[in-house]
């Protein structure tokens, strides 16, 4: 589906270490409760050799979301870190298995859901970001469909096996003339060729009721499923974004004389079919929750199983009693920073932006420059509108997911995002701020991820600071009009093809870089004990 600002560059929500394991996993886990219309006894969760997840999905978090979502429950949710149990005490059981599947992408998930003689399975990816796509339900491949399923709609899963030839046609062609329906196809249970699903996607859950039902339609779970949408902003039937990349925006005519976020309006309320109130609306919200999290970051948070404790305290401390280097806001902006990712350690509320790893580089960049020139949170508003549009162009074109890109898709998107935003924030050109973004987009690439214990915390705070570090820099650089020499979108084609010679160590797998050295194989050892299970 088209790429949103509020569904893939500022969001989700969350509480967990990884937006690409977490909130993700939630996800997936909502629409498999969904799939099996919330009655479940056992499920089966499968994960590739090869890929990344048999290595984290313990410590960043995973289990947790999808727990969480098997649950029910909400990517924000309190009780998440007790998911676990809960699960126990619903009567569900969950059993892991590593195989080798030759899955082409690090990030997939296999589940198998039972509950008496119901089994359904479903297949989903998650893409970076808390994103996620469908491959397959019910043994139904649905990646030749003409559009993405993101969990951005309405699917109603039909099984038409009760109806022949002809009164299956009809049953097609009534679905079709229902308004708010996008899409109708009919796929073969590739297990099964006897076996088929009709799939229907819409904006709209009540397109079928017992009102308006079409005609061999039986209304019940063994023959109707709907998995309702997990995305905030739901996609629309057709796709009217006035650009996609940064060089069709850079087309129009005035993009040196206007900001970044007149821009950025334009392009989320012809994606969300919203106001541009609404947009704004949102954006509010969303800085409301940046501002709650942040001041409890800065008050100091407890939280036992983390690596790193409350140490932008310390960093308070000695600012206070001018111990640091004067480096004017930029001491503000590293203690900001360290207190988000403090708030996301301990399982504090943050907003992946783009994701839970790079959660603190954007909005510890602007809140402290914000609170250090005396700026208004509605001036904010633009600011992380323009955030928000770079991060829409990087989505388009390549990926948030580290899995995938190294942690140049996460800090590197992350120190673009901040950068565009700070020059809005400075009263800079759309092309001032696609500028900055290009710089600093620039000065990241090849840089890997290689999580210390497989938790997303050292070096990962390191390298927000280094984001948001050097989003002020590329910010000031743009502003006094040096050149940027590799415009945006190349730059993003220069790291989607760095990324594809990165080998899977250094891609978020904790078998590369810093996570293999003897010191971060003993605070592994410290925090807890990973047991793989044999592969079947």
């Amino acid at each position: 589906m088209a790429v949103s600002i509020f569904n893939d560059c500022l969001g989700p929500v969350m509480r967990g270490a990884s937006s690409s394991h977490c909130a993700a996993a939630l996800r997936i886990g909502r629409l498999a409760r969904d799939l099996m219309c919330g009655e479940i006894a056992e499920v089966l969760v499968e994960f590739c050799l090869s890929g990344s997840l048999p290595t984290t999905h313990q410590s960043q978090g995973s289990d947790m979301g999808l727990f969480g979502g098997l649950l029910g429950w909400d990517a924000a949710d309190e009780r998440l870190q007790f998911g676990a149990q809960a699960l126990a005490d619903a009567g569900i059981e969950v059993k892991f298995a590593y195989r080798d599947f030759g899955d082409l992408h690090p990030n997939t998930y296999r589940l198998t859901l039972t509950c008496g003689k119901n089994q359904r399975s479903l297949i989903a990816i998650s893409t970076g970001g808390g994103m996620i796509e469908l491959l397959s339900l019910d043994g139904c491949d649905l990646r030749g469909t003409s559009s993405r399923l993101d969990g951005g709609c309405y699917i109603w899963i039909v099984n038409p096996n009760q109806l022949d030839e002809l009164e299956l046609a009809g049953l097609v062609s009534e679905i079709e003339t229902i308004p708010d329906v996008q899409n109708v196809w009919l796929a073969v249970v590739e297990d099964d060729s006897s076996e088929k699903r009709l799939f229907v996607t819409s904006t709209n859950s009540s397109i079928f009721t017992h009102q308006r039902k079409p005609a061999g339609l039986v209304l019940s779970p063994e023959n109707c499923v709907l998995l309702e949408p997990v995305l905030p902003v739901l996609s629309p039937s057709l796709d009217t974004r006035p650009f996609r990349t940064c060089s069709e925006l850079l087309m129009q005519v005035d993009a040196s004389e206007r900001r970044l976020s007149d821009f950025a309006v334009e392009y989320e309320m012809a994606r969300g079919q919203m106001t541009e109130d609404e947009v704004r609306s949102k954006m509010i919200e969303l800085i409301a929750i940046w501002r709650r999290s942040m001041e409890i970051g800065l008050a100091g948070t407890n939280f036992e199983d983390r690596i790193l404790g409350a140490q932008s305290l310390q960093y308070a401390d000695a600012m206070r009693r001018g111990k640091l280097l004067d480096s004017g806001v930029l001491n503000r902006i590293v203690w900001y920073v360290s207190a988000m990712m403090e708030v996301k350690s301990s399982l504090g509320v943050i907003i992946a932006a783009p994701t839970a790893g790079a959660c603190a580089a954007l909005p510890g960049a602007l809140l402290a420059m914000a609170d250090d020139r005396g700026d208004s949170d509605e001036t904010l508003v633009d600011a992380f509108l323009s955030a928000g549009l770079v991060g829409v162009f990087i989505a388009e074109q390549w990926t948030f997911a580290a899995e995938v890109g190294g942690c140049q898709a996460e800090g590197g998107a992350a120190a673009a995002m901040a950068a565009a935003a700070l020059v809005t924030l400075a009263g800079g050109s759309a092309v001032e701020a696609t500028n900055a973004a290009a710089l600093a987009l620039q000065s990241m690439l090849g840089l890997i991820c290689d999580p210390v214990a497989s938790r997303v915390e050292v070096p990962c705070l390191g390298k927000n600071v280094m984001a948001a570090s050097n989003a002020v820099c590329c910010a000031n650089m743009a502003l006094a009009g040096y050149s940027v020499v590799i415009p945006l979108d190349e730059v993003i084609a220069a790291a989607r093809s760095v990324s594809a010679l990165m080998p899977r160590e250094l891609r978020c797998t904790a078998l590369g870089g810093l996570a293999t050295t003897p010191s971060a194989r003993e605070v592994e050892r410290r925090l807890f004990q990973i047991t793989i299970p044999a592969s079947e």
